[in-house]
């Protein structure tokens, strides 16, 4: 059996975590432990770099020491060192990645750099023997991508926003309707008590030919719809509209790719799958279509460490490894 000692800090997630598991078996999580910077950042409505990253520094030393405590495992039985190394934000992903590197290279260990992306798309699968053939979404606060998976490390990208991500429109629509940081939960709670009906909003690109994706013209629908009113609406029914507006362009666009593709299961991943709307949509749809509906558990929705050390474990499983003078990635594609 094969041990990673995994981190993730991309962004505002200050995460580690330790994954054991071996060729054809289920991959196990002995111990995740992540440090949410929400609350340092909702003071300023978005994430700080500076801040971020001077946080990842002040909290990782005490996560490993957690994480190993919780799994029960000494650093000397750790057989590789994983590190997101893109993409994110660079101030950031150079803890991580740093410190990862200074343990492998203490210890005489593989390092493995991890594509966030990567984390993202095969976390649904944590739980089983293998990664199935499937067509991945991956909808988060900084991405919004639909892939087509082969297997671990086969990948086709099918289609992708070309402004904002979901998670981002998210944000920006529950500033402007002065919802607290991160918008994303904010409307989602919001919506539960309004009329998805109440506006009618664009659902940009959804009968196009093509699988990419644009939520900026939502966006500014909704900003147009606040202003012609004063301001003065009801926030429910603008949070649910907006909300099923999303959701109708993923769940169109996903479905149109499993079509395309054949696949017959759909992974979803990011941290805007943990919205419930969302989640009972793309349910329903994968019934009335015969398809399966993969997701990641909660906990490893939204950045975590665990996804990491997963996609590392199966590469190094498959005998890769990286080279320590690998430099970080910002801008990083999954391809």
């Amino acid at each position: 059996m094969t041990v990673i000692l995994a981190i993730e800090s991309s962004c505002d997630e200050s995460a580690v975590a330790i994954v054991r598991g071996g060729a054809g078996r289920a991959a196990e999580v002995l111990a995740s432990v992540v440090f949410s910077q929400i609350d340092l950042h909702r003071e300023h409505g978005g994430v700080v770099p500076e801040l971020a990253s001077r946080n990842h520094s002040l909290r990782l030393r005490d996560l490993v020491e957690k994480a190993l405590l919780d799994a029960g495992t000494a650093i000397g039985d750790i057989d590789a060192f994983a590190a997101t190394t893109g993409p994110g934000l660079a101030s950031s992903l150079l803890i991580g990645s740093t410190a990862a590197k200074g343990m492998a290279c203490a210890l005489n260990r593989p390092f493995l750099g991890i594509n966030h992306l990567e984390g993202h798309l095969l976390s649904p699968f944590l739980a089983r023997s293998l990664v199935p053939p499937h067509v991945a979404l991956i909808v988060s606060g900084g991405h919004t991508l639909l892939m087509d998976v082969e297997g671990p490390g086969r990948y086709r990208r099918l289609g992708g926003t070309r402004d904002d991500a979901a998670g981002e429109a998210f944000d920006k629509v529950g500033k402007m309707l002065g919802l607290a940081y991160p918008g994303g939960p904010a409307i989602e709670l919001a919506a539960r008590a309004g009329n998805p009906q109440a506006y009618d909003f664009p659902r940009s690109m959804l009968h196009d030919a093509h699988l990419d994706f644009s939520f900026s013209g939502l966006k500014t629908a909704v900003l147009y719809t606040l202003q012609r009113a004063g301001g003065v609406v009801s926030v429910a029914d603008l949070a649910a509209s907006f909300q099923q507006a999303v959701i109708d362009i993923l769940v169109g666009k996903t479905l149109r790719a499993a079509r395309q593709t054949g696949r017959r299961i759909i992974g979803l991943s990011g941290g805007v799958s943990l919205n419930r709307a969302l989640r009972g949509a793309l349910q329903q749809a994968c019934g009335q279509g015969g398809l399966e509906l993969a997701t990641a558990a909660a906990d490893f929705c939204t950045d975590n460490a665990a996804m990491i050390g997963f996609a590392a474990l199966l590469r190094h499983l498959a005998g890769e490894s990286s080279p320590l003078a690998e430099d970080i990635h910002p801008h990083l594609p999954l391809l």
